[in-house]
């Protein structure tokens, strides 16, 4: 049965803290390396924003800003009053083009170097560490001075906080790591200033990890106690992450640690072998755990949530209050305002091979592979309701190659390009299924998951800049040889 948003939870406003939100549906913070290294706004962030507005999601989370001066490569930053103008400039856009609202996620980093050393929490003495809280409460009133709906706190991944909050904290101080309590020393007095600054009327959330996914780190046991203390101290959503951490990144030579390169990378972004909703059962624990103790404050779920169907269900069944949609909405930011209009069918969906993340791992502009060659941002979705078309005498082929099935197909014909190819499979006469996409410049596919001596069916559908689709071409049966 296809989605309805009607009387979906979805689709229906939410809100906190007198910020109301249209939906339920957050775009969370996304590096994107755009920005020049001078941390100002720059066209190609307010560009990659508004496209993201156009789309219409509940609330939207602009990418990390430094609280901070410290060198890095390109960030964003609200460690000075003079970005204000900048930042002030890129919401008013925002709120212009959409009714999405908007906060700003703010980070700390400490220093890394090429040849793999850094810095770490046990470096910082007592007055860099008070530094770092004053510097999150500066930045956080530079953000509602610049108009923000909201601020968030970055607590995940790699980062200062995280390191706090991580099972690795080797401090033997109040600060440390021998409780729980001690780890959530700075970042409670770094939530507990940001309030003081900005007020009790402005909402305030934080994104934290859930889980670090590495040998002897955290999981949702010290994770939901987490989110109790944030909550008792005001905050006003908890974002769940997971992973990203230093500990088991992959160190290559001449470069910086990358701390998305290990397990903890994958469970941070899970790619196509992972399953849909891999990191629920986070939010899920923490939200229970609030809720036990009579907290009401909303949990953001994220982590493969691609469809909205499993949005509904992850709404429906209590898991979470808010669901995160991040790589999904980089391939299609149209998406919530596809799904709301009933043109679910012309989402141009995510294949979740993680190019994005070997860019931002590379330091190249962050981009989606299903785009044009050089196409920076997503494409505009015209005003096009035709779908392309098959030449007479189009047909697909398949045939076994080292181990995978091959395939090739005759292109597709639109007036306005087609945008790229989806290949549906079926296994064994089941039920359809998307496994791949190819861009529009492509003719081919190799499925490297087709076991050998099962019978498949394989299906091409071509989609044009506007998501419209066209009628499968095939199908084409296959059974590839096995041992």
């Amino acid at each position: 049965m296809a989605f309805t948003a009607e009387g979906s939870l979805l689709f229906q406003p939410y809100k906190i803290r007198g910020m109301q939100l249209q939906n339920r549906i957050v775009l969370p913070a996304m590096v994107t390396r755009l920005s020049g290294d001078d941390g100002f706004v720059n066209q190609a962030i307010s560009d990659r924003y508004l496209s993201f507005a156009r789309g219409e999601p509940g609330l939207m989370v602009v990418e990390a800003m430094g609280v901070h001066d410290a060198k890095s490569g390109p960030l964003l930053r609200a460690s000075r009053d003079d970005f204000v103008p900048g930042l002030r400039e890129l919401v008013n856009g925002i709120h212009a083009t959409g009714p999405s609202k908007v906060a700003a996620q703010i980070i700390h980093f400490l220093k890394i170097s090429r040849s793999g050393w850094r810095q770490k929490i046990q470096d910082l003495s007592r007055d860099e560490i008070t530094a770092v809280i004053e510097f999150y409460g500066a930045a956080a009133g530079r953000i509602r001075d610049a108009g923000f709906d909201a601020v968030e706190l970055h607590m995940a991944h790699a980062y200062t906080l995280s390191s706090f909050l991580s099972r690795m904290n080797n401090r033997h101080d109040e600060f440390g790591g021998r409780s729980i309590e001690n780890r959530l020393r700075v970042p409670s007095l770094v939530l507990k200033r940001v309030r003081e600054v900005v007020g009790d009327d402005y909402p305030v959330g934080i994104r934290y990890d859930g889980e670090e996914a590495i040998k002897d780190g955290y999981s949702v046991a010290d994770s939901s106690m987490m989110a109790v203390r944030f909550a008792g101290l005001g905050a006003d959503w908890i974002s769940i992450s997971a992973g990203g951490k230093f500990e088991d990144a992959i160190h290559h030579k001449g470069e910086p640690l990358y701390p998305y390169t290990g397990y903890s990378g994958d469970r941070c972004m899970p790619s196509s072998g992972y399953p849909d909703g891999l990191n629920v059962y986070m939010s899920d624990a923490i939200r229970a755990a609030l809720r036990a103790r009579g907290l009401e404050t909303p949990t953001v779920a994220t982590g493969k949530i691609r469809t909205p169907e499993l949005a509904e269900s992850v709404l429906q069944s209590g898991r979470a209050d808010l669901i995160g949609i991040a790589r999904q909405l980089l391939a299609d930011p149209m998406w919530p305002k596809k799904v709301r209009e009933g043109r679910a069918d012309t989402v141009v969906p995510c294949v979740y091979n993680n190019v994005c993340k070997a860019l931002d791992e590379r330091f190249h502009r962050v981009r989606c592979t299903l785009w044009r060659k050089h196409d920076l941002h997503a494409p505009d979705a015209p005003d096009d309701t035709t779908p392309p078309a098959w030449p007479e005498g189009a047909a697909v082929t398949a045939s076994p190659k080292d181990g995978r099935v091959h395939l090739e197909w005759t292109p597709a014909e639109d007036d306005g390009g087609v945008y790229g190819y989806m290949v549906l499979r079926s296994e064994d006469g089941t039920d359809w299924k998307h496994v791949d996409s190819a861009r529009g410049v492509a003719h081919r596919f190799e499925d490297p998951s087709a076991l050998g001596g099962l019978a498949y069916s394989y299906r091409i559908v071509a989609y044009d800049m506007a998501g419209n689709r066209s009628q499968p071409l095939g199908p084409v049966a296959i059974t590839l040889p096995g041992v």
